[in-house]
């Protein structure tokens, strides 16, 4: 017997931020290099940091 698939959408919120050149130019190159979107990007670094911050 198959699963049926359910389609879930995750809700999503647009910002805006501001990032010192440099680091945008770094960003860019990762995510170039690791054929993601430069949004999916800044998306895994910040879940990445939040689960490895001391205490969590």
């Amino acid at each position: 017997m198959t699963k049926e698939f359910k389609p879930i959408k995750q809700e999503k919120t647009v910002i805006s931020i501001r990032l010192d050149s440099d680091i945008l130019k770094t960003v860019d190159k990762l995510s170039n290099e690791t054929d993601i979107s430069r949004n999916e990007f800044i998306v895994q670094c910040i879940e990445y940091a939040l689960n490895n911050i001391d205490g969590n």
